[in-house]
Formats: structure tokens, sequence, C-alpha cells
């Protein structure tokens, strides 16, 4: 397991990261809302009227009515969590590296993204069980388009993570959120039927490094791994005396 902590940002700020910011907001305050309204159960009916279920069924007439449509749902479900662990887990990778992205994509840009890429997340689980009466919660297809966007524009930048929960170590993006997108495909086919799901991780991958490709601001390269500095060598004829 990787928990990001902090990126030395490769950017250089033009404007704060609003949409960013917003949308860290948003699911706090929808997860707030819907944990206040049942607090035995975080999601509780909000589940059945915005989660996404590739194959919804709703025996009790009145949930049915209050279902939204399938489409709509390939979006509300992104702004659902089950737990507190849920939602931070999300939450820290959206601001760790969200800021990043939207800075190289654009205000308006960025949230089409996130939105494309939760979507896509959606569309994954769907995939991977047409018939399935599993609902989908959580940020996790959007953040994981997140991740695949930073490795395509900043592999080789230093981020600090709690290394399997416990040891904070500073390494390259591409060893700690390459080793999250390994582990993505690794689950996916030994553990098929858990209670996350892998396959919209995937989803949100392919649709991040895709969507990364055309809609990064000119300018923006792809794969920039600045080389290394290299030691300036002393004139020997300026030695301190």
């Amino acid at each position: 397991m990787v928990i990001p902590l902090y990126d030395e940002n490769p950017f250089k700020f033009r404007a704060p990261p609003y949409v960013t910011w917003a949308l860290i907001a948003i699911n706090v305050t929808i997860f707030a809302l819907t944990y206040a309204a049942a607090a035995s159960s975080p999601i509780g009916v909000f589940a059945s009227m915005l989660a996404f279920t590739p194959s919804p069924s709703a025996p009790d007439a009145e949930v049915a009515a209050q279902t939204l449509p399938w489409v709509v749902t390939l979006v509300t479900y992104m702004f659902l969590h089950a737990n507190f662990v849920h939602l931070i887990g999300n939450m820290l990778f959206l601001w760790v590296f969200g800021d990043d992205i939207e800075l190289a994509l654009g205000h308006l840009r960025f949230l089409g993204f996130y939105l494309l890429c939760g979507v896509a997340g959606g569309l994954g689980h769907y995939v991977s069980g047409p018939a399935s009466h599993v609902p989908l919660i959580g940020a996790s297809g959007a953040v994981a388009g997140i991740i695949a966007a930073y490795l395509m524009l900043r592999p080789c930048q230093k981020v600090w993570v709690l290394l399997f929960a416990r040891l904070p170590v500073r390494i390259s993006a591409y060893w700690a959120l390459g080793f999250w997108v390994v582990m993505q495909v690794v689950n996916i086919v030994a553990d098929p039927q858990g209670d996350i799901s892998w396959s919209a991780h995937i989803g949100g991958v392919l649709a991040g490094a895709l969507l990364v490709i055309v809609l990064r601001r000119p300018g923006v390269k792809l794969f920039d791994c600045p080389p290394a500095l290299e030691p300036v060598a002393s004139d020997p004829g300026s030695a301190a005396r």
C-alpha cells in the first residue's frame, strides 16, 4: 500500500487549483450529509439513488421511483464514499496530485477530465460484470485517472509517501504511482470478486492516460524528466586562504 503525503511541486501556479479544492469540498460535504442522515450506515438509501449499479434491481416500487437514471449515476456515484477511510484515501490522492494536473490542463478542462475519468471507472465496473447488482461508489476511478496523468507528465518527480502505510520515503513518482497501477492489475486478476472494484480503477487509469495527451496545455510535455544537475567543479584558484 502506498499513501501519498506530498509532492515536490513541479509546476509554478498561475492560479490556485480552485477545481481541486472544490472537488474535495464537495466530496467531504456529501459524505458529511449522508453520514448525518444515516449514522449507522453512511450511505444508506443514498446508495440506491446515487450509486452506479450495472444491472439495477429495485423490488421496492418506492425506491425504484427515487432511483436516478442509469447514465446520471455514472457521475453521481463518484461523490459517495462508504466510510472515513474510503473518503480520506481518495481525497489524499486528489489533494497531492490533483493540483498539478489542474495546472497542466487548465481549470475547466481538468473538471471535464476528472468527470470523464470517473465515468470511465464506472464503465470499467460495468464491463467487468454487466449483470452485477453490486453498486459502485467512490472517487477512485477519477483519482486513478489523475494518477495516470501524473505518471504521463512527471514520472521522475520526487514524492513523499507512506510505504506500506508506515514508512515515510521520498521516491520518484514512477516508483510510487507505478507500483499503485501495477497492483490494480494484479488485484483484478487475483481478487476479481472482492469488495473493491479494481476494474473501475483500471477504467480510470486508461481514460486518464489517453485524455491527458489531448487535454494538456500547449507546451506541457509528456514524460518530462529533467536531467539531474551536474555538480559544479570548484575553481582551484578560488580556494579559501
